[in-house]
């Protein structure tokens, strides 16, 4: 098994609503996210020869998912109070929605499922929250 990976970073805000702590309060983050992508076989012709993908095609298109969160403020759908939202957004503040709680472990799948759904057979999403602590998503072998 060939295992090819690449990671990006970005920053962002978010909180964790519900959460009986310090993260329920606006904290930002300087997310990084690894991908890796595997194949039983190298490609045995053509440009590609020798290799599983293009480095430089995974790096821009993990790129283009991850810079849609740079610098914005990650929340829970239905976590605001719509006034509130409303008052942010007018004001030229990004927020980005998620139907789901903005954990790393919750990105970590999310970046796992848009990678392969852009067509590469990915292995494991990690998103590191910080320096030291990660959480990590991988599917069973069978699709």
């Amino acid at each position: 098994m060939y295992i090819l990976k690449t990671e990006h970073s970005f920053d962002s805000a978010h909180f964790l609503a519900g959460y009986a702590g310090k993260c329920a309060n606006i904290h930002g983050h300087r997310w990084r996210v690894e991908i890796e992508v595997q194949a039983e076989e190298l490609v045995a012709s053509g440009q590609l020869d020798g290799m599983v993908v293009d480095f430089g095609d995974l790096k821009k298109d993990l790129k283009v998912v991850v810079d849609q969160l740079d610098h914005a403020l990650i929340i829970e759908q239905g976590t605001l109070r719509e006034q509130t939202l409303q008052c942010i957004k007018e004001d030229g503040f990004a927020v980005i929605e998620f139907p789901f709680r903005p954990t790393a472990e919750n990105f970590a799948a999310h970046f796992y499922r848009t990678m392969a759904g852009l067509g590469y057979d990915v292995k494991r999403a990690t998103v590191y929250e910080t320096p030291t602590n990660s959480a990590a998503y991988e599917e069973s072998g069978e699709k």
